[in-house]
């Protein structure tokens, strides 16, 4: 009681540091978590394959894309569902879209053509997702495997809740991002983007 009585901004700014560095924390050991849990592992079926767009090259995916896509070609190998989509815009400059390189790859697997849906909609992964979600609901469909990066599983499963999607999270271990400083960056940037959703909503 006397440090306070005689340090009340120094006791008030260590306690909001505790209460930072406490979240982040929480939020590192659920992302982290999240990454090593595959969903698909635990549910048959779903309604759709969810492939949440990354970097393409004049109609080229890149690496880390191709990684998500070869394994959303798995999940539909096996039957496990009768959709797949593939999400993700463009930047300015751009000739076509993540949405639509990844469908194009996807054919070129072997994917029939009524089977794959392009949504290139989302500069971001709650703007893609908000789309996949419209889409969805038009269609009368509810639930899907969600494939990207691992450190991604926790907040694409919080954002397809909160759309009212049954999201079964199951992240490819394949992509480009196998070097431990990749992945380091990969865990930290979506610990920060997790609590940051959790709070903000975006």
């Amino acid at each position: 009681m006397r440090l306070l009585r005689r340090h009340p901004v120094m006791v008030a700014v260590a306690a909001l540091a505790g209460l930072v560095l406490g979240a982040a924390t929480w939020s590192a050991v659920a992302v982290w978590r999240a990454a090593h849990h595959d969903e698909a592992s635990e549910i048959a079926h779903a309604d759709a394959i969810v492939v949440l767009g990354a970097a393409q090259y004049d109609g080229r995916p890149s690496p880390v894309f191709r990684g998500r896509l070869d394994h959303a070609v798995r999940l539909w190998q096996q039957g496990r569902a009768e959709r797949v989509l593939t999400l993700g815009g463009n930047r300015p400059g751009d000739r076509t879209t993540e949405a639509e390189a990844g469908r194009r790859y996807l054919l070129d697997r072997g994917v029939p053509a009524e089977a794959v849906v392009a949504i290139p909609v989302g500069a971001t992964t709650v703007e893609s997702l908000e789309a996949a979600a419209r889409w969805l609901h038009e269609h009368g469909l509810r639930s899907a495997f969600l494939v990207s990066d691992p450190w991604h599983n926790a907040r694409i499963r919080a954002i397809s809740d909160d759309l009212g999607i049954e999201g079964h999270a199951s992240a490819t271990w394949t992509s480009a991002a196998r070097s431990a400083p990749i992945r380091a960056r990969g865990y930290l940037r979506e610990s920060l983007a997790y609590l940051w959703y959790l709070l903000a909503g975006r």
